[in-house]
């Protein structure tokens, strides 16, 4: 009997436990992991972040395996331009990409000769100096870097290989109402709004990217344990997200 009481107690703690990280994970903060560098110099391959899923409101996105409690937002809270943002892939509805918008509906956008314009005025941009990027072996890999403003006022880097690349030219669009347009940080090495990624449509985003809990580069191996330390980037850790 006393076997059988531990049992159901311990059997309460965990589904308890469960049901609580459900919550916060649907309500208020998902951990998610970067697997590419399309937000490079902003997010790194390897970093992991809290996104605030309560920030946008919810839709049915904010809920495991986007279970189809509800079409479109309740509580909306309108995403800011400049926003880094998780949301669904339009095309499939499953896969979650980050991006920053710069976008937002009603803006006539476009691209020519990798300068973005919005609604016919340029974005200034400033040049700073390179940004390199090394691999486990050492072997340098260097971008131009510069400083962008985007309309409201707010600054945010990215970097390019150059001007002349295939996605650094887009004709004059419009976006719809209720849709964002949403481009990653490392213009030439990112899949966007410009090619399969569309309009973002608001009921699409899961939430604000707000700050870096851990981050890991490649240089340690797993199985040599006092490496570890070198694969964490210290100067990393709990960067807010801007």
């Amino acid at each position: 009997m006393e076997k059988d009481e531990g049992f159901m107690d311990t059997l309460k703690t965990v589904v308890i436990a469960i049901a609580i990280a459900v919550v916060i994970r649907t309500f208020l903060f998902e951990p998610f992991r970067i697997p590419s560098g399309s937000m490079y110099p902003t997010l790194y391959v390897g970093d992991y972040l809290f996104v605030s899923k309560y920030t946008y409101g919810y839709s049915k996105h904010s809920f495991p395996f986007s279970l189809p409690l509800f079409d479109g937002r309740i509580w909306e809270d309108k995403p800011q331009r400049g926003d880094v943002v998780v949301f669904k892939f339009p095309k499939d509805n499953r896969t979650d990409f980050i991006k920053r918008i710069i976008g937002m509906p009603g803006d006539k956008i476009k691209l020519e000769k990798g300068r973005v314009y919005i609604n016919g005025k340029i974005l200034e941009r400033e040049a700073l100096e390179d940004f390199v990027l090394r691999d486990a072996k050492g072997n340098a890999e260097r971008f131009h870097q510069y400083e962008e403003t985007l309309p409201e006022g707010k600054k945010h880097k990215i970097i390019e290989i150059s001007d002349y690349e295939p996605a650094d030219d887009m004709p004059e669009i419009t976006i719809p109402k209720d849709n964002y347009f949403v481009m990653g940080d490392n213009r030439d090495r990112s899949d966007d709004s410009r090619i399969s990624v569309g309009f973002v449509p608001a009921e699409n985003l899961v939430g604000k990217a707000r700050f870096l809990f851990y981050s890991h580069n490649d240089e340690g191996a797993w199985y040599l344990p006092w490496t570890w330390p070198k694969k964490i980037r210290w100067n990393r850790l709990f960067d807010k997200i801007d």
